[in-house]
């Protein structure tokens, strides 16, 4: 039997994500979604860095991977979290979601093109099916959909799925005594590089809100915490050992959970067609997550396990 720990835990990442929609338009503030970009990523970051500094001192990787980080972090977090809050607020009930959900097809590709891994039938077909599921689950004939919110739907999912194949080409970063810390160096650095790439923008162009109530804290902490230092943690373990379409077709449970706690939470009702078109979603998961293809290569995985002094140079 395989050993599906692991893409249990990281499907625990696009689980939390599902909350995302529910918390954007229940608790933050209206209008300002560069700010909640940036106040999800930039307090996350800072707390993992702190972390990584607790656990090994010097919390820097070797130079060579200050570009990766800064590349990464403006894929997975800069751009992907601007262009997530600007599809949250101007997309009705999670339609952006459909756009992501081609982002398995999009990863395939890329990772055909970048690592030589040429996709399996199994997971195309998952791929297909989730695709199909998520497009029932929130696509409505009424659903009005506007231009700016497609687009930066679109563009986040493309922006993330490069991100997750260089996340797995690259791995994680070398110098760290274990393999834990440099995931957590690989998670926070990521966070600061694409909060502090959001933060310009989010003053200039939003500001700060006039007031900022409980629950908007309480939102804010949520997603920071919660939805960001702890998912994106589970989920970058995940890229860097899992196969890229693999990962990424774990990302069609955050579609499922945003529509189950909108017919919890919200009183959303579901259509027979949308309870169909989860149960696909959830079947393409489980088609996908026996897919296969993860041995690792020397790039996805630590250079030595030999533990390095805590002050060495990098």
């Amino acid at each position: 039997m395989r050993n599906l720990s692991l893409p249990a835990a990281t499907a625990a990442a696009p689980a939390v994500w599902g909350t995302t929609y529910l918390v954007t338009t229940e608790f933050l503030p209206p209008g300002r979604p560069l700010l909640a970009g940036t106040l999800r990523a930039l307090p996350a970051g800072l707390l993992l860095i702190g972390l990584v500094a607790r656990l090994h001192r010097n919390p820097l990787p070797k130079r060579r991977w200050w570009w990766r980080a800064a590349v990464l972090g403006t894929l997975n977090i800069g751009l992907f979290f601007a262009l997530l809050f600007v599809a949250a607020y101007r997309l009705p009930g999670g339609a952006s979601a459909v756009l992501g959900a081609a982002g398995p097809f999009v990863v395939a590709g890329l990772a055909f093109g970048l690592l030589g891994q040429r996709p399996t039938g199994r997971v195309l077909a998952a791929a297909g099916i989730g695709l199909a599921g998520v497009a029932l689950l929130v696509l409505r004939s009424a659903t009005a959909l506007d231009p700016i919110g497609v687009a930066a739907a679109a563009g986040g999912m493309v922006s993330m799925s490069f991100g997750t194949v260089l996340g797995r080409r690259w791995g994680v970063p070398e110098g760290f005594a274990d393999r834990r810390t440099a995931l957590l160096a690989l998670t926070g650095w990521q966070l600061i590089v694409g909060g502090l790439l959001i933060a310009p923008a989010a003053l200039l162009e939003e500001g700060l809100p006039p007031a900022v109530t409980w629950p908007n804290a309480a939102g804010f902490g949520y997603l920071s915490l919660v939805g960001t230092a702890g998912a994106y943690f589970l989920w970058f373990r995940g890229v860097t050992a899992l196969a890229p379409a693999r990962v990424t077709l774990l990302s069609l449970l955050s579609p499922v959970v945003a529509a189950a706690l909108g017919w919890l939470v919200l009183g959303q009702a579901l259509s027979a067609g949308q309870l169909l078109g989860a149960a696909a979603a959830l079947g393409a998961v489980l088609l996908g997550a026996g897919g296969g293809g993860d041995s690792p290569s020397p790039k996805a995985a630590m250079p030595s396990a030999r533990p390095v002094p805590a002050g060495a140079a990098r």
